[in-house]
């Protein structure tokens, strides 16, 4: 149970977007992304090889999901409240193929253009993607939502379109319309060391109606993360656009409930199982491992080549005796 959440206005955006002197204070833009004050900011337009993003000016910290409390040693952080983020966007456009997607970011890097839906790739920290055009994943219907979490030398697997980098995700047919659309939703709630949820409003028939597309085991975001999002196109398009950007802590009520973070009963219907996530896995742990294990080889030799090398020295030396 929460009580009233407290907006971060310098992570929230909202119409006209832009103050007199034609800039954002809180905000910033790059590429190809253009801005009507009165209606939205498109990171893309509907042609070829675009890409744009927005990125905010100022960094969260974990004093916007971490609470300090005595300790011993004196302070450490513990989880205190939620934070979540919510978008409205279109993704919209002409013609009967459409790509390639949006991104919401929370990483440690800025306003670096790229390749990853027009932000830059070996992120360190949370991209959300909502990818709207399949490569090569079989069995999966697209639009699809995911999470990837990265550590600046993980790279997303574009070609079958983030699927060993998936951290959790839906299909979320509908997510995207023609011409247009009606506005959609998403929006992410990010409890420190609990839980990342995301949730949905997508659906024509229930344009209103928050839909869960995941929730996750414990993650760890960066101790400080920029906010930002993006998109891009390739040879398919779409226009990207954003409505509104909210974000808000929400200050959980104490003693009202039981607490999530201590629960042990397992489970709950729809949350989707993850253990603390390790980017790069068990091909990372081994790479060194590998590496350390042939550090140690070459000493070996190395040493047993100057030994050796001392004792056929000496035993020449003797030899002139």
């Amino acid at each position: 149970m929460t009580d009233r959440p407290l907006q971060l206005r310098s992570q929230s955006l909202q119409a006209p977007y832009l103050d007199s002197d034609m800039q954002s204070r809180y905000f910033e833009f790059g590429e190809d992304t253009i801005i009507r004050a009165d209606q939205y900011i498109r990171l893309t337009s509907d042609r070829q090889g675009q890409s744009g993003w927005l990125f905010a000016r100022m960094p969260m910290t974990a004093d916007n999901w971490m609470v300090p409390v005595p300790s011993t040693p004196p302070l450490r952080q513990v989880p205190d409240h939620p934070l979540q983020i919510e978008m409205e966007f279109k993704i919209h456009g002409q013609g009967h193929l459409h790509g390639d997607g949006m991104a919401i970011w929370m990483t440690e890097e800025r306003g670096q253009p790229g390749n990853v839906f027009g932000s830059r790739d070996n992120f360190t920290g949370l991209g959300v993607f909502i990818d709207t055009y399949k490569n090569q994943r079989p069995g999966t219907v697209f639009p699809y939502v995911m999470a990837m979490l990265g550590n600046s030398s993980v790279r997303y697997d574009k070609d079958h379109d983030g699927k060993d980098n998936e951290l959790a995700g839906c299909s979320a047919r509908g997510i995207r319309g023609d011409e247009e659309p009606q506005p959609k939703r998403i929006r992410l709630t990010y409890f420190a060391e609990n839980y990342l949820k995301v949730e949905l409003q997508h659906k024509k028939e229930n344009p209103d109606e928050w839909t869960e597309c995941f929730e996750t085991g414990p993650i760890k975001l960066p101790q400080t993360a920029y906010l930002g999002f993006s998109a891009e196109t390739g040879e398919l398009t779409d226009n990207h656009d954003i409505i509104s950007v909210t974000t808000h802590n929400l200050h959980i009520r104490q003693n009202t409930g039981p607490d999530r973070s201590k629960d042990a009963s397992g489970p709950r219907p729809g949350v989707v199982k993850s253990q603390p996530y390790n980017p790069g896995g068990e091909k990372e742990r081994g790479s060194w491992r590998w590496f350390l294990l042939k550090m140690v080889l070459f000493g070996i030799v190395v040493v047993g080549g100057y030994v050796g090398y001392t004792m056929y020295r000496a035993s020449k030396n003797a030899s002139r005796f």
